[in-house]
């Protein structure tokens, strides 16, 4: 990226575990702007090996303590981010957090409120945004060719049928459940494009055994013109639908999730390597339209390189340039305001 300046921003990881490794150290790392300086690894020290000039520290505080830190990315459990956004805002730290930004409208609201007191910014990391699926969805949505839209539908499944590991997913905690864990990606999704819908009805489930928290969530949101949007997501599907399917009066649009960037920077590929980012040939959308005459046409719509480096470059031209960050304060508060009804 260019970065159009010579200021360099540095920056922390609260957490390398999954997250950090993936969505957020190789693209602070390959960015001109920033420099990754430390993480903070409590027991394993694995940073290193990736990063070799990275320090390890292991608490919170030695990281929020580190006076040359100036970007602090909150990747720890989601009943966590407040607790860590408000500490590292009291050190006086920008903020990139992970989803969901926090648990409340209402913490989120005092978050804004001391960022703006202290004179810092708040980053919401929604990286789905720029995933080479919904990029498809995107370009087909500016094309007008399905004309009104009427049905639309978004999807994340998954097949977990056990319960997992991690406590802030499975416990009955705050910001826990399917919910609150992909319900962010989906609902940022229509947010950014729909804004605010004029009504919605949410339905939740649990289905697996000895579940303590929703691993089922449907969501129907209502907008104007009679556009209806449905956002799906189960632990429990063997079979994954479509990821996307958008009807409108012209036509209809389907397209499978096909982002392939999370699954290869876990097998360990960089983002300078060939075929990072492109999708696997056969998964394509398929656009099909429908003309006065009743002859409909099929075109295969191609997706756009995925990648999350546009995203960090949007927090460094924000701090740098005073550039507007897209993931607006606005549409977080529409986002939160839906899960925690």
């Amino acid at each position: 990226m260019d970065t159009q300046s010579n200021q360099i921003i540095t920056a922390g990881l609260l957490a390398y575990g999954m997250s950090g490794k993936v969505f957020h150290a190789p693209f602070l790392n390959a960015h001109d702007g920033f420099k990754l300086k430390a993480v903070v690894e409590r027991t394993k020290k694995n940073a290193v090996k990736d990063y070799p000039n990275i320090l390890s520290y292991s608490s919170i505080d030695e990281l929020l303590n580190d006076g040359e830190i100036e970007l602090v990315v909150i990747n720890t459990p989601n009943n966590l981010h407040y607790e860590h956004s408000k500490a590292a805002l009291q050190k006086g730290k920008h903020i990139l957090v992970e989803k969901p930004f926090t648990a409340t409208s209402a913490q989120a609201k005092e978050l804004f409120e001391l960022a703006d007191e202290v004179g810092k910014q708040i980053f919401f990391y929604q990286n789905r945004r720029w995933d080479s699926d919904f990029t498809a969805v995107k370009k087909v949505l500016a094309s007008g060719k399905l004309g009104k839209l009427n049905e639309i539908h978004l999807r994340y499944d998954r097949y977990r049928n056990v319960i997992g590991p991690k406590a802030f997913k499975e416990q009955a905690i705050e910001a826990s459940g399917l919910l609150y864990d992909l319900g962010p990606h989906l609902l940022d999704q229509v947010i950014s494009i729909f804004g605010k819908p004029e009504s919605y009805f949410k339905t939740l489930g649990k289905n697996r055994k000895d579940t303590a928290v929703d691993d089922f969530f449907t969501i129907q949101l209502n907008y104007k013109d009679s556009v209806h949007v449905f956002v799906t997501s189960s632990m429990l599907v063997v079979n994954p639908q479509a990821a996307f399917v958008l009807h409108g009066v012209n036509g209809s649009f389907i397209k499978e999730r096909a982002d392939v960037q999370e699954e290869q920077l876990l097998a360990g590929q960089k983002l300078t390597d060939a075929g990072y980012g492109i999708e696997p040939d056969g998964k394509q959308g398929l656009l099909t339209t429908i003309d006065e005459n009743g002859d409909k046409t099929e075109e295969i719509i191609p997706s756009e390189v995925g990648s999350y480096l546009p995203l960090f470059d949007a927090v460094y031209q924000a701090i740098v340039a005073g550039k507007t960050y897209p993931v607006s304060r606005e549409q977080v508060l529409i986002q939160l305001e839906i899960l925690e009804s």
